[in-house]
């Protein structure tokens, strides 16, 4: 097999930490003629095995870890025992009807992401090393589940970035994209074809349980609402009157039939509206809610700008406050990975401040179990879930 064999000086985050990232830069040399997606073993400068993963030298990322065991071929079966292993997780913890069944690295499947809402299946293969393995992925999903149906939704940019094109499409026979989940005992339509990522966030489906004390009899707000989830949840939990804002006419068509769905369409109505620009006028007119819930979506997906994602999250959770009566509750959440949880406390910290509102914590949450961290691996741990009373 071809040898990759890092520098001698390379960051703990290989080898120490078990990463499976290894950047070009980390590489002295590639031991043999590669094939973009070939599988490689990874050696440090003085031969000791580091572990085995594909390799393209398209890619920053030059070589993305699959085993740190080097008696474990990759082969069809290393995938259907990887994928059988993340499903007796997801049902010991409870996540069986809807859940992230693989979260990339999470689960030790670099750059494969699988969604399960109810018997159909999504998608993401987004490096090539990953993607060859496609077949071997369906193969296996159909073997565990025998799924109504697969689909993949690989029509994003980060694709590119290893010199593969945007597609979607199914990988089973085809089926209605448009289905319906039940989360929390409420109902939620999802377009798997044409909706966000691979159609919806489940990342958030424990989060929206814990608004139910706070919006009971609430005059709430949602901002970013997409397809009202939250919005949704809070009717259903006893708010008042909800109003959820989103720039998308389609998503927040969608959110009305949810609500509809769910027999809430008298309380929550949603709107086709730039969120910051209304959250700025309303606040400068004097509007007040009881709740009101931030959802925004990520600030940025590089390093370069963190400080322009730190601006904005300050500035929308500062016009968020002003929105909020004394005693009332901010929900406010943070997806950008690159924004570690201290950091983003700090922004709400300084959003505060500016607003000139004390701020009390009530909880403060990351993303589901399904979607688990491995501690020291920062891009695990993407979401951070805040709510806290505003006087």
């Amino acid at each position: 097999m071809i040898k990759a064999i890092l520098k001698k000086k390379i960051s703990q985050r290989v080898v120490v930490n078990g990463h499976p990232w290894i950047f070009a830069n980390e590489v002295n040399l590639v031991d043999g003629e590669v094939e973009p997606g070939d599988i490689v073993e990874v050696y440090t400068h003085d031969k000791k095995f580091v572990g085995k993963g594909y390799i393209n030298p398209a890619s920053q990322i030059l070589v993305r870890l699959l085993t740190r065991d080097k008696n474990e071929t990759i082969n069809e079966d290393f995938f259907y025992n990887r994928l059988l292993k993340a499903w007796h997780y997801r049902q010991q913890i409870g996540y069986i009807e809807n859940c992230r069944l693989i979260f990339g690295e999470a689960d030790y499947l670099p750059q494969l992401i699988i969604d399960k809402f109810n018997d159909y299946f999504v998608i993401q293969t987004l490096a090539l090393g990953i993607d060859k393995w496609k077949p071997a992925i369906v193969k296996a999903l159909e073997k565990i589940f025998q799924p109504k149906g697969i689909y993949e939704r690989n029509d994003v940019p980060v694709r590119e970035l290893e010199g593969l094109k945007q597609q979607k499409g199914f990988l089973s026979a085809p089926f209605d994209t448009k289905i319906t989940i039940m989360e929390n005992g409420l109902k939620f339509l999802v377009d798997i074809e044409n909706g966000q990522k691979t159609g919806y966030f489940l990342d958030q489906q424990d989060n929206r349980r814990a608004i139910q004390h706070i919006v009971k009899g609430a005059d709430v707000l949602g901002a970013f609402t997409y397809t009202g989830t939250f919005e949704i949840h809070a009717a259903a939990y006893g708010a008042k009157s909800v109003l959820g804002l989103d720039i998308s006419e389609n998503a927040v068509a969608q959110a009305n039939r949810n609500a509809v769905l769910n027999g809430v369409e008298k309380i929550v109505k949603f709107e086709a509206e730039n969120a910051f620009d209304k959250l700025k006028l309303w606040a400068k007119e004097g509007r007040q809610y009881d709740v009101v819930m931030l959802d925004p979506p990520s600030f940025t997906k590089t390093r370069e700008n963190i400080q322009k994602a730190i601006t904005g999250y300050k500035e929308i959770n500062l016009r968020g406050m002003k929105l909020v009566k004394p005693g009332g509750f901010l929900v406010t959440s943070s997806c950008t990975n690159l924004i570690q949880p201290d950091l983003f406390l700090e922004i709400i910290q300084m959003a505060a401040k500016d607003a000139r509102r004390k701020i009390r914590q009530v909880c403060f949450q990351t993303q589901s179990a399904d979607h688990p961290i491995v501690w020291g691996w920062e891009n695990t741990q993407y979401l951070k879930f805040l709510i806290i009373q505003v006087d």
